[in-house]
């Protein structure tokens, strides 16, 4: 299937045995892959610098590395202490610069990105790509969707909770034919309900369900899916949930990793 590199073109949805595939899987910019990468090119522009807050095994790390890398800029990538990840090696392999912090909880470390970002005069790329750019860029996605009578439900993981907000504006802003389609959101990490009382549209309890994985978010799954490969954090994670004629929203999917060793500056 051909990549697509063009912001506002949509993506392929494919019919693949008994579920249809959204492949937002197949958007590629500067090497980073994906609904997220698709967000944080639009965010990086005119910017100096890219300074962003990560787990150690998300993809943000490498999508805006590589964004920088390609761009000719700066990275600096805020993450927590702990074993280094595949997903740091690719990061540091573009460039990036790591500042870990003993305390790890989101808050403490999206807090130190922000003031980090000012004191360089970098722009800030927000955790979990928390930004309107995400909402917009994932509703305009929902266009090329199947008909109603073709599908049962949505179904996509949720990280930051923003991809699934965008699909939930989409759904109401573009396809109101599909204003009776359940979606199913499958939670792989902390649940996101503040976030997507916040960014998703009034009402969306009415006609979404979030569903915990059972599988703990730094716990890898191996799958495919009629052969494709899906991210063995998010995506991997939704199968079991899967049902006839379902959507299979795929956000994205990471690059495998080389080996390579990692550069560190402390932290606070």
């Amino acid at each position: 299937m051909e990549l697509v590199s063009d912001s506002v073109d949509l993506t392929p949805v494919e019919h693949r045995g008994h579920l249809w595939l959204k492949r937002d899987d197949l958007f590629t910019v500067a090497g980073a892959i994906g609904g997220k990468a698709r967000t944080c090119w639009a965010l990086a522009q005119g910017a100096k610098g890219l300074v962003t807050a990560s787990n150690r095994h998300s993809p943000q790390a490498i999508i805006v590395s590589a964004i920088a890398h390609h761009l000719g800029i700066p990275a600096r990538i805020h993450l927590p202490t702990g074993e280094t990840t595949p997903e740091m090696q690719m990061a540091e392999a573009a460039g990036a610069v790591f500042i870990r912090h003993r305390n790890g909880r989101n808050s403490v470390i999206v807090a130190r990105a922000r003031t980090d970002a000012v004191e360089q005069g970098y722009k800030e790329i927000p955790f979990g790509m928390n930004s309107l750019q995400a909402i917009e860029g994932t509703a305009n996605q929902v266009r090329n969707l199947p008909k109603r009578k073709q599908i049962n439900r949505i179904v996509m993981p949720v990280g930051s909770g923003m991809s699934l907000s965008g699909v939930l504006t989409g759904l109401q802003r573009h396809r109101p034919d599909l204003n009776d389609v359940p979606v199913l959101g499958i939670q792989v990490g902390a649940a996101r309900t503040k976030v997507l009382n916040r960014a998703a549209p009034f009402g969306w309890q009415g006609r979404c369900t979030l569903l915990f994985s059972g599988v703990d978010y730094s716990v890898p799954v191996d799958a495919r899916i009629d052969g494709i490969l899906i991210d063995p954090f998010y995506e991997a994670k939704c199968i079991p949930f899967l049902k006839d004629n379902d959507v299979f929203w795929i956000v994205g999917i990471r690059p495998q990793p080389p080996v390579v060793r990692t550069r560190l500056i402390g932290g606070a």
